[in-house]
């Protein structure tokens, strides 16, 4: 049954009147009932923020949808997350708890804040289930937890880390459609192997961790770490498979830094690509596979840019 219409290898309570201070009152965007009317307000979508919490209470007051208290005030705005809340940045589970709220508090102003299921939800829900298990991979065996730590993991947040962070993050939706644009997490077709709509891919994803099965879940993340699909020359079709399959017109992606996606990974190879102090130069959300796709990694881990955007894109 759908859970709600949401959510290099790189916690969910029933809707209450509490904040995330108070676990039993947790409440999750992703429950199916909640009070919204779906296309009442604009919509935003906001890339990879792993951990950096401060950037993204800084780039969500830029745009207008909170205020100095980090509270919602857009009203009946619709905010999309593309998943990846942590690793590598300092407060990964300070973003969780701020995502969480913010989906309380937009949803009592009629709109919503909801989010997807990124390939480091997978890797900390991983390590913190399996921990040192080991499982099957292309390079021998392995174990979340060392991938987890290889991949940014941070251990204040596996400490401050909770239940109900784990099951929030088990039942975000992998896919959703808004207004014409196909949101994912990750760059790939990998989608296409967990069914032919968004509900069914959605149910496939959330019944497999609900399975609590490790060979399972490393073969889930295995898959949303795949990059690039829509790239190369190959790239268009790509997303024309995904868009035929699952409707909307483009898709909107995070996971792949859009200064890997330009060449401008700072400037290394002199093209002239940096910007301040070396960091990569992300102006804004990037266009590409024949303007079939929008990539919203702006690279925050690598001195980039936390992107927070309204859809449609201007031009």
């Amino acid at each position: 049954m759908t859970q709600g219409a949401g959510q290099g290898p790189e916690a969910w309570r029933d809707a209450g009147q509490g904040g995330p201070d108070q676990p039993d009152a947790v409440y999750s965007p992703t429950v199916p009932d909640l009070p919204v009317i779906d296309g009442a307000g604009p919509l935003y979508v906001v890339g990879d923020v792993h951990g950096y919490l401060d950037e993204l209470r800084s780039a969500l007051r830029a745009a207008g949808l909170t205020d100095e208290n980090d509270s919602w005030v857009a009203g009946t705005a619709r905010l999309w997350f593309l998943g990846d809340f942590t690793d590598r940045g300092p407060d990964g589970v300070g973003v969780i708890d701020l995502v969480m709220r913010l989906s309380a508090e937009a949803a009592a102003a009629g709109g919503y804040c909801k989010a997807l299921l990124g390939n480091h939800e997978l890797l900390l829900i991983g390590a913190s289930r399996f921990g040192d298990a080991p499982v099957d991979s292309a390079a021998g065996t392995a174990s979340f937890q060392a991938a987890w730590l290889l991949n940014g993991g941070q251990r204040t947040d596996m400490e401050r880390l909770r239940d109900h962070h784990i099951q929030w993050m088990s039942r975000l939706d992998s896919m959703a459609l808004a207004d014409g644009h196909l949101l994912l997490h990750s760059d790939t077709t990998a989608y296409l192997d967990y069914g032919d709509t968004i509900d069914d891919v959605n149910d496939a994803i959330w019944q497999a961790l609900q399975r609590n099965d490790v060979e399972e879940t490393w073969d889930l993340f295995r898959k949303f770490t795949k990059r690039f699909a829509f790239r190369d020359e190959a790239g268009p079709q790509a997303v024309r498979e995904l868009l035929d399959t699952y409707g909307g017109r483009r898709v909107v992606h995070g996971h792949s830094p859009i200064p890997y996606l330009t060449g401008e990974t700072g400037g290394a190879d002199g093209d002239g690509g940096e910007g301040v102090n070396g960091a990569p130069r992300v102006d804004g959300p990037h266009v590409y596979a024949d303007s079939l796709a929008v990539a919203m990694d702006g690279g925050v881990t690598m001195a980039g840019k936390l992107l927070v955007a309204r859809l449609p894109l201007e031009g």
